[in-house]
């Protein structure tokens, strides 16, 4: 039985999750959730898998998650602090990261620190710090288990070939509901296009990252330091129908590539499972459904995001850092009208030519390079 910690349940992945783990009740328990604002699901998803502990990021909130679950012998924390703390429980066997953004980086390293090992969903953990949190995994022997379904597939494809050199990495791209869209097209289009993915189901910030290109960018930079290549070995490919989720090519030219439907379940259970292939009734991929699978090359002119991200991985130091606090704040302006769809490549462009460079960050450096960039951010969009 593991015992596994999810950090952001009540967000897609963390509810993906819960159904993963409610369908195989002999192989995992839930021993902590946590959740942002959403206390109602928090409170119904805990009265339902009964873990030892939950944290409800909102302070305020605490109140009304503990008179819910206090009765039921279920512990209830708040606030960041105690996200933190949660993670070192001895009884924890898997941290699982699926919160949003830049708040799933210090939870993660203290998950690493107490020598956890982790099912990583939370990209912006490698793509701020991935060459302190690649350290300080190997420092505490701590495995750490990709979720994205393309860093997944460049896992699975490397299961027993860990010993032949890698030649190229290739991330597949749907292109998101605008591909083939000029920047002209790109004015006028709302939020409400920008939400609907044309394959998967995702949470709204990584659907807007998915139609700008960021969400790949941000890929490319967390396959860099999963898989310890250098950036000329990885490669993005949009392929539409989103069958094949990422290839590796070896250096005999023989390439492999994981397949299947969309279905971030699929992921989830590997990293949970790991080793172990467990079988599930997931929808089955029927070739004579899908008799055409196509490929492209990116347009990294008129989606400038990944252009951006590719450049930040470039320079180094904490331009990963400004790129990711630039693009959270752009996002959140943008799913608040505040900004157009353009406009997002515009302040985070302006906050990695504006934000202070460091090339050899610690920790506290990237914390203050979130809080200056955001700062900056903001006062762009005003």
């Amino acid at each position: 039985m593991k015992k596994i910690a999810i950090l952001g349940s009540t967000g897609s992945i963390g509810t993906q999750t819960l159904e993963v783990i409610k369908a195989h009740p002999d192989k995992f328990q839930v021993e902590v959730m946590t959740a942002g604002n959403n206390a109602d699901l928090l409170i119904e998803q805990a009265l339902q898998f009964k873990p030892n502990c939950v944290v409800i990021g909102n302070e305020s909130l605490y109140d009304k998650v503990f008179e819910a679950l206090d009765a039921k012998d279920i512990k209830v924390y708040a606030g960041e602090e105690a996200l933190s703390q949660v993670v070192q429980m001895d009884s924890i066997d898997m941290v699982l990261t699926a919160l949003v953004g830049y708040a799933g980086l210090l939870p993660t390293i203290k998950a690493i620190e107490a020598k956890k090992n982790i099912a990583l969903a939370n990209k912006e953990t490698m793509v701020v710090a991935g060459e302190l949190v690649t350290q300080l995994a190997q420092e505490n022997d701590v495995n750490i288990y990709p979720v994205d379904s393309e860093h997944s597939a460049i896992f699975q494809c490397l299961i027993g070939e860990f010993h032949n050199p890698i030649e190229k990495l290739i991330l597949t791209a749907s292109g998101g509901p605008f591909k083939g869209m000029s920047r002209k097209d790109l004015i006028e289009v709302t939020r409400e296009q920008a939400l609907k993915h044309p394959n998967w189901d995702m949470g709204a910030k990584i659907t807007i990252d998915s139609a700008t290109m960021m969400n790949k960018g941000l890929e490319v930079i967390e396959a860099k330091w999963l898989f310890g290549v250098a950036l000329d070995k990885i490669e993005v490919v949009v392929h539409p129908q989103s069958i094949i989720h990422s290839l590796v090519q070896f250096e005999d030219s023989s390439m492999k590539a994981q397949m299947g439907l969309p279905d971030m379940r699929v992921p989830i259970q590997f990293a949970l499972s790991y080793p172990e292939r467990i079988k599930t009734d997931f929808p089955r991929f029927n070739f004579s459904d899908n008799p055409a699978l196509t490929f492209e090359q990116p347009d990294m002119e008129t989606f400038r995001n990944l252009s951006l991200a590719y450049t930040a991985i470039e320079s180094g130091g904490n331009k990963p850092c400004i790129l990711n606090a630039a693009n959270e704040i752009a996002v959140d302006a943008f799913l608040k009208d505040q900004i157009g769809f353009l406009e997002i490549s515009d302040v985070i462009e302006s906050s990695l030519e504006k934000v202070s460079y460091i090339r050899t960050p610690e920790l506290q450096d990237f914390v203050e390079t979130d809080k200056e960039t955001r700062i900056r951010a903001l006062e762009e969009i005003k």
